[in-house]
């Protein structure tokens, strides 16, 4: 009897310490096509560090895999080495599915709780715009893999001006969502993913205050309210933020430099087929311009070429800058610059009059401000 009971014991100590882990274990199981590796790359953040693991996958593109959580996590799923990415909102003891196509990344859906319902919900009712959008991007892909501007039905010019126009839809839904979910998690994910890069801090600011109840009270909120002041800080009408640069020779390049004199300021890569064209637009506006009350001023944003060789661009008629610092440099934050290329207006009187002014409308908005 007493062995009876020490088993008894000891399987009950066995299940309560089982039942204490898969409360805190998380299962996120998978089917998504269209894999050209044997795995995914996950990241999440632990404990402050971010934290790296390898999902073996089968060739039916089907994977298990298990962690262990203490909060509500986000799981970033890399596929194709990086190409395209999905991402998982777990909690303890939550079991998640996750199905699509890595080459329509926006269209995977991710069940299981709250959070990704919705946000699947959210992709279920704009199936056909994020369909035409993925399609659109997967062209745009290929057309700079090709390296050409002429695709087989439209040129990319016209791909690009399409893809503004669907996105500025998808925007219009995720606003409709937000509005009519206020209080809800998922609502500040879509605050993040159509409105945290926009170039229009109003339209952040203006989500921002649709949110309410304990949502509200979020570190992730908070964060969002900080970058929402932030990028208020370098928006059309705002002070030029001040930077201190160094030019291709070693020389200084202050903002007051620039004082009294409309700047036009670009962020381009020596790489890619739009930067090489829009130096070549700016060149055309800059013979356009007149010298004594304008100035031109490029950085050159390249993450793995550095020193930059300057074969092509030694042509450019104006100060060059090659940033050491690539994405992580002050200028680029401090500017909110997200993509290149990336061309701002500055007005004489220090403030921002324009941000992503195309290339070939640089000379008729210092016309037409002059005349004004």
């Amino acid at each position: 009897m007493v062995r009876f009971c020490k088993i008894v014991t000891y399987i009950l100590i066995l299940y309560s310490v089982l039942s204490c882990k898969n409360e805190e274990e998380i299962l996120i199981r998978g089917e998504i096509s269209n894999l050209r590796n044997p795995y995914i790359l996950v990241t999440w953040l632990s404990a402050d560090t971010l934290a790296i693991d390898t999902i073996n996958v089968d060739p039916k593109g089907r994977f298990n895999y298990k962690n262990q959580v203490d909060t509500l996590t986000t799981f970033s799923l890399y596929l194709n080495n990086y190409e395209s990415a999905a991402v998982v909102f777990a909690d303890k003891g939550e079991t998640l599915k996750v199905k699509g196509d890595a080459l329509l990344p926006d269209l995977i859906e991710v069940n299981g709780n709250e959070v990704n319902n919705d946000l699947t919900l959210f992709k279920t009712q704009n199936r056909e715009l994020l369909t035409q959008r993925g399609q659109l991007l997967l062209n745009l892909s290929m057309d700079s893999l090709l390296d050409t501007a002429v695709n087989t039905s439209m040129t990319r010019h016209d791909e690009i001006a399409k893809l503004q126009l669907l996105n500025h839809e998808l925007i219009s839904q995720a606003e409709e969502f937000i509005k009519n979910n206020p209080a809800r998690f998922s609502s500040l994910i879509l605050i993040n993913n159509f409105f945290i890069n926009s170039d229009n801090p109003q339209a952040l600011e203006r989500v921002m205050g649709y949110i309410e109840g304990d949502v509200a009270n979020t570190r992730y909120t908070a964060r969002l309210k900080f970058y929402s002041e932030k990028i208020n800080r370098s928006a059309e009408g705002a002070t030029t933020p001040y930077f201190m640069l160094n030019d291709k020779d070693g020389n200084d390049v202050y903002s007051h430099e620039f004082r009294g004199k409309y700047l036009l300021l670009s962020f381009v890569s020596t790489a890619g087929i739009e930067s090489r064209e829009t130096i070549d637009l700016l060149k055309e506006a800059y013979q356009e311009v007149n010298k004594d009350s304008v100035e031109f001023l490029t950085v050159y944003i390249d993450s793995d070429i550095y020193p930059i060789e300057y074969v092509e661009n030694d042509s450019i008629p104006w100060t060059v800058i090659p940033e050491k610092r690539s994405w992580g440099s002050d200028i680029v934050d401090a500017y909110n610059v997200q993509y290149i290329p990336f061309n701002i207006l500055i007005a004489p009187d220090g403030n921002i009059k324009v941000r992503n002014i195309p290339a070939q409308g640089v000379a008729n908005a210092i016309r037409n401000s002059t005349e004004d």
